[in-house]
């Protein structure tokens, strides 16, 4: 499967002989000023055993707000779903590709991934290749859904620490199944 073409999210990119400043995850910034119309999303993946139950996490916290890059904000919208037996990678890439979905779902215009996911961060950017075949279906649908955004996005590595929320999320979901509560729970701003 040949890999699509790498985009970072902005269309308005200057051509490569003007100068350019660079982003965190390696995206470029766009000419305007940052939207505060979108999501800083963070999300992690997990497997008990690898691959073993696994689960998908994510939280969404509006750009807007002064708390936005808070590791210990409240989300706005979060993700914790369970997704039977996987490897934590798939688990991993699975919250990236369902939160930049629930952020669309919202009206978001730009995304800021903070993900523990070194190995996501630099696949996104296109430093890293995509080696393993279960991963690339999902690498091309987040880059898809990226490519969408109409202010960009940008993506970093954080430490794990820094994605406590999330992380929660994902054992919150392996441990409600076991219990033979529900596989999937969303929790979108109330309207």
């Amino acid at each position: 499967m040949r890999e699509p073409p790498l985009t970072l999210g902005f269309e308005d990119e200057p051509p490569d002989d003007e100068a350019r400043s660079a982003r965190p995850g390696g995206a470029r910034a766009s000419r305007a000023a940052p939207s505060t119309d979108g999501f800083v999303v963070r999300t992690d993946g997990a497997a008990r055993g690898n691959p073993g139950p696994a689960a998908a996490g994510a939280v969404l916290i509006a750009l807007a707000r002064a708390d936005a890059h808070d590791p210990l904000a409240a989300p706005d919208a979060s993700i914790s779903d369970y997704l039977g037996v996987q490897t934590n990678n798939v688990a991993e890439y699975t919250a990236v590709v369902r939160a930049i979905g629930l952020a669309q779902d919202l009206g978001a215009r730009r995304l800021e991934l903070l993900l523990d996911s070194k190995l996501i961060v630099e696949q996104l950017a296109g430093r890293w290749r995509v080696k393993d075949l279960k991963l690339r279906p999902l690498w091309a649908e987040a880059l898809r859904r990226l490519r969408e955004l109409p202010e960009g996005w940008v993506a970093g590595h954080v430490p794990r620490a820094q994605n406590a929320l999330a992380d929660a999320m994902c054992n919150e979901a392996i441990d409600r199944v076991m219990a033979g509560g529900p596989a999937s729970v969303v929790i979108r701003p109330r309207a």
